[in-house]
C-alpha cells in the first residue's frame, strides 16, 4: 500500500532564506515532491508565499510555469483523472487545494523507469496548504475528500487539446487505491482507455 504523506523531511537548500520559507518533502518516487510553505500568522489571520521561482530553484526545482488552472468540485467523492498531456506537450504540475481537501495522486508512466507504474499520493487541503510537484512523464488525478473543493495548479506547458490524454482511474495494471467505491466521474473519465490501449509515449531518461 502506498503511503499518504503527512510527515516533513527538510532538504537542505542552497540559500538559508529558501529553507526558512519552504520545505521539500520526499515521496516514494524521487521525482515527485511535496512542498510545504511556512505560514506566518497573527491576530489578523495568516500569510505565506505560495510560489517563488527563486526559492524553489534554490531547493532544486527550476521549472518555469506558464499557465494556472482552477477547478471546482461540488460533491465529495468527485474523481478527476488519470490525466496527462503526451509529448511534446507534456506538463509538469504544481498542485494545491485552496478549499476543502483532496487525495492527490501521481502515477509514473515513463517506460524504463525504476518506479514505472508505481503511484504516490498526498492529502492536500486548505488547512495544510501543501503543494504536490509532479514532473513530466506522470499521470495525475485526485479525488475530493470533502464537498465544495477548489483546486489550483500550475503547468509549464499550455493546454494542448490534440495531446490531451486520460487513462481509466480504476485500471488494474496501475491499481490506485482511491478510497471511494462510487466516484463522481465525468463522461470523459468514464470512457477513458486502459493503459494497454493508450498511446502514452513517455520514456525514462537517465540524468
Amino acid at each position: 500500500m502506498t503511503k499518504i504523506f503527512r510527515d516533513s523531511i527538510i532538504i537542505t537548500a542552497n540559500t538559508d532564506e529558501a529553507v526558512k520559507t519552504m520545505k521539500i518533502i520526499d515521496t516514494e518516487i524521487p521525482e515527485v515532491k511535496i512542498i510545504e510553505p511556512q505560514i506566518f500568522g497573527d491576530n489578523r489571520g495568516w500569510f505565506y508565499e505560495s510560489y517563488s521561482y527563486e526559492k524553489l530553484k534554490a531547493l532544486g526545482i527550476d521549472t518555469v510555469f506558464v499557465q494556472d488552472n482552477r477547478s471546482y468540485s461540488a460533491e465529495k467523492g468527485t474523481l478527476r483523472g488519470i490525466h496527462f498531456q503526451k509529448s511534446p506537450k507534456s506538463q509538469t504540475k504544481l498542485i494545491c487545494c485552496t478549499r476543502g481537501k483532496i487525495l492527490d495522486v501521481a502515477v509514473d508512466l515513463r517506460k524504463g523507469s525504476p518506479t514505472y507504474l508505481k503511484w504516490v499520493c498526498a492529502e492536500l487541503s486548505e488547512e495544510n496548504k501543501r503543494f504536490l510537484y509532479i514532473p513530466k512523464g506522470f499521470g495525475h488525478g485526485f479525488v475530493t475528500l470533502t464537498e465544495n473543493v477548489e483546486v489550483l495548479y500550475k503547468v509549464d506547458e499550455y493546454y494542448s487539446p490534440e495531446n490531451d490524454r486520460s487513462i481509466r482511474f480504476d485500471d488494474k495494471q496501475i491499481g490506485v487505491e482511491w478510497g471511494v467505491e462510487r466516484p463522481v466521474l465525468s463522461q470523459k473519465d468514464m470512457n477513458a482507455p486502459l493503459l494497454c490501449e493508450s498511446d502514452v509515449d513517455f520514456v525514462f531518461e537517465v540524468k
